[in-house]
């Protein structure tokens, strides 16, 4: 590597110059050679973003522009330390002063350079997320405000409802109308005034949390003309990866660092705007070119990941969306086969057709390294998990803990554990330590006395009794009560059971411990729906215990590879991935898209984004499955109606795979279907076939 030192810092040899024609493609070489003033790159999935960034830094630097003068902002720090590195394998050099990072990252330094300006000293500290809880319980606590009563809402989710309205620059209110509604509405001005006490005793104690590095940051750049002045002067030439997962906060503060100069150049695609759940707002890449007059749009639609058929799919179904810049993506690859379209009886149904492509896969040579399951909720996994494990085949659950290992699932499996096995030491303890005054000791307490007694019944009857003060035995009787109930469930017990468990105060715990109740408390009442299908509790608890790490035994067709794993993963958790091989599995209307669009039907146009995002993870292949039927405690037997981003699809995009009729497999409580029947797939009806498939010739 030829370089040499000057004043310390390390400069490019004069000799070396990119050759950008020859590395770039036509699309890519007019942003990076001609992105001054505010530019905009909708950059298409797959279509090169990161290499356009890095040559443009590149570029600016070999035109003479000094390192220090560049702001580059990603959002993962894996993604800075990815470009920075490229930057300087490119340039054969280290380009010492160059500004990168996340938005956090680059606040800390500034504001460690400007923090006197807010009343706060440089040496702040950062609270990370257990210490920020820590300070809101130490909050809650001078303001009278017993945070272990059961309906009141705990730190976590009050933090979580805090920093949402840091992130959206939102009201407490108008955050519990639109995130929160299924808290109590009285519960508005105690956290508006728990959020303002925290803000101050943060100050006081010269700390700050994770979302004060970014308001902070944009109240010093408002209230402070002077540094604002400065710090965008410095920064001759600002680059933004990811720009459509930006929030309020940090497209503010990007307007304001490009006041001076005005070179602001912005990478992102609105396609894949999936996170406003996170506060990320869509408004932000769509308006861009309105805040800032003159922008230059640059589109990257050279894909160089997915086939052209996949490709196609992806375009057609995002073009249903209104509030979009338009954008044709194509392939840059040879052609391939279509999407398969694959309708299975249900959702064991589903898996078991899933893991034997696996399986079919792997024989033809590929590796499991190259597969993925993705689905819209984590629920839809569960017949999955069950099927990988029976076959053998290894698994991860990207980004997550697996389904039956999560800690509601655990919470509520564990009554039905006690109730299959009263001397169940965990499980006893881990439903008492759910209940208002027992903590550790009083449950091993309790435990202890419950050990000693011969039978459930008798010890339920007993558990009142014991003397451990008002509230535990109040707490104690209600223990009693749900277990008195549940003894009483005939019909479908299983299912019964969980749905009894839930209704008796879990549903209150869950809404007051986890800011994602909603989202917990639709897997509890898919759970109930999946335990439909088991007769014996032994049967059920026996799946759902060997989930968690059985491999079972080896079976004919599975070759171990060495560190081979599928991928598991929510489709938001699989965003910048690609695969070789793609399931998106659970194509039914309710569950993707999720049923919140019924009352919300502006969000359907974020849905149809994350099946995009689906969709171009893949490759090779893309397999699109939906179970025919389902099963609900409620309802019954229900015959799903196939997702609107399949039904909105041109027939001619996917190739339907067809089932092989096996009538001893069918169940179908309202008549069997006649061997003879015909599949209309124009129709908005699910398909009526099922077992393992093959391709339709």
């Amino acid at each position: 590597m030829k370089s040499y030192k000057l004043n310390h810092e390390i400069f490019c040899p004069a000799d070396f110059k990119i050759d950008y024609q020859a590395e770039l493609n036509k699309e890519q070489l007019d942003a990076v050679l001609h992105g001054d003033g505010p530019c905009f790159v909708l950059a298409g999935a797959g279509s090169g973003k990161t290499r356009t960034l890095v040559y443009r830094v590149a570029y600016l630097i070999e035109k003479g522009i000094e390192p220090r003068n560049i702001l580059l902002v990603t959002f993962t720090n894996k993604a800075s330390r990815e470009m920075l590195n490229r930057v300087e394998v490119l340039l054969k050099c280290t380009p010492k002063g160059l500004w990168g990072g996340t938005f956090h990252h680059i606040g800390n330094a500034l504001l460690r350079r400007y923090a006197t300006h807010l009343g706060y000293t440089n040496k702040f500290t950062i609270l990370d997320s257990e210490d920020s809880k820590t300070m809101l319980k130490a909050v809650m606590g001078e303001m009278g405000l017993n945070f272990k009563e059961k309906y009141f809402p705990k730190p976590d989710v009050i933090h979580a409802i805090i920093s949402f309205c840091a992130n959206s620059q939102k009201s407490v209110k108008e955050v519990f109308e639109t995130k929160y509604r299924y808290l109590d509405e009285k519960l508005i001005p105690i956290i508006d005034g728990i959020y303002r006490e925290y803000q101050l005793k943060k100050f006081k104690n010269n700390v700050m949390d994770f979302d004060d590095l970014l308001t902070n940051w944009l109240k010093l750049l408002q209230e402070h003309p002077d540094v604002k002045n400065k710090l965008a002067s410095q920064f001759e030439y600002i680059l933004v990866d990811e720009y459509q997962d930006t929030n309020k906060i940090q497209s503010e503060i990007i307007y304001e660092l490009a006041s001076v100069h005005n070179n602001v150049l912005v990478v992102g695609d609105d396609c894949q705007s999936i996170y406003s759940f996170r506060a990320a707002d869509i408004s932000n890449i769509l308006s861009f070119p309105e805040r800032l007059p003159g922008t230059k749009i640059y589109k990257l639609e050279s894909n160089y990941r997915s086939s052209p058929e996949i490709l196609a799919l992806a375009n057609q179904s995002i073009t249903n969306n209104l509030n979009q810049y338009q954008k044709a993506l194509h392939s840059s690859r040879e052609t391939q086969e279509r999407p398969a379209l694959v309708s299975l009886q249900d959702e064991k149904k589903q898996a078991e057709f899933v893991t034997q492509r696996i399986l079919e896969l792997q024989e033809e040579g590929g590796s499991l390294n190259d597969i993925a399951i993705l689905f819209r909720s984590s629920f839809q996994v569960m017949d999955m998990e069950l099927a990988l494990n029976k076959k053998s085949i290894p698994y991860q659950m990207r980004g997550g803990i697996r389904f039956f290992e999560q800690a509601h699932i655990k919470d509520v499996v564990a009554y039905l554990k006690v109730f299959n096995n009263h001397h169940d030491e965990l499980s006893w303890k881990r439903i008492l330590l759910l209940y208002d005054g027992i903590g550790m000791v009083n449950a091993d307490k309790i435990w202890k006395e419950i050990d000693k007694i011969a039978d459930i019944k008798t010890a339920l009857d007993a558990l009142p009794n014991l003397a451990y003060g008002e509230k535990i035995s109040r707490s104690l009787d209600k223990v009693r009560g749900l277990f008195k109930i549940l003894i009483e469930q005939e019909k479908d017990f299983i299912a019964s059971a969980i749905r009894q468990i839930i209704k008796a105060d879990y549903e209150i715990y869950i809404k007051n411990n986890y800011d994602n109740a909603k989202d917990r408390l639709e897997d509890l009442l898919q759970l109930s729906n999946f335990a439909l299908s088991y007769d014996k509790l032994d049967d059920f608890l026996s799946d759902v215990t060997l989930s968690e790490g059985f491999r079972g035994e080896q079976i004919e067709g599975y070759k171990e590879g060495p560190d081979e794993s599928i991928v598991l993963s929510t489709i938001h958790q699989a965003k910048g991935l690609e695969w070789k091989h793609v399931f998106v599995i659970g194509l039914v209307e309710g569950q993707f898209p999720h049923y919140k669009v019924y009352d919300h039907p502006e969000e359907l146009e974020e849905e149809r984004r994350l099946f995009y995002v689906a969709v171009t993870r893949a490759k090779d292949d893309l397999y699109l499955t939906y179970p025919i039927f389902s099963f609900s405690f409620t309802t019954g037997q229900n015959i799903n109606k196939r997702s609107t981003f399949i039904s909105e699809l041109d027939d001619s995009l996917f190739e339907v795979w067809q089932v092989e009729e096996d009538k001893d497999d069918n169940n179908y409580s309202d008549g069997d279907f006649d061997e003879e029947d015909t599949i209309d797939y124009d129709s908005d009806q699910p398909f009526k076939k099922h077992e393992f498939l093959r391709k339709v010739l």
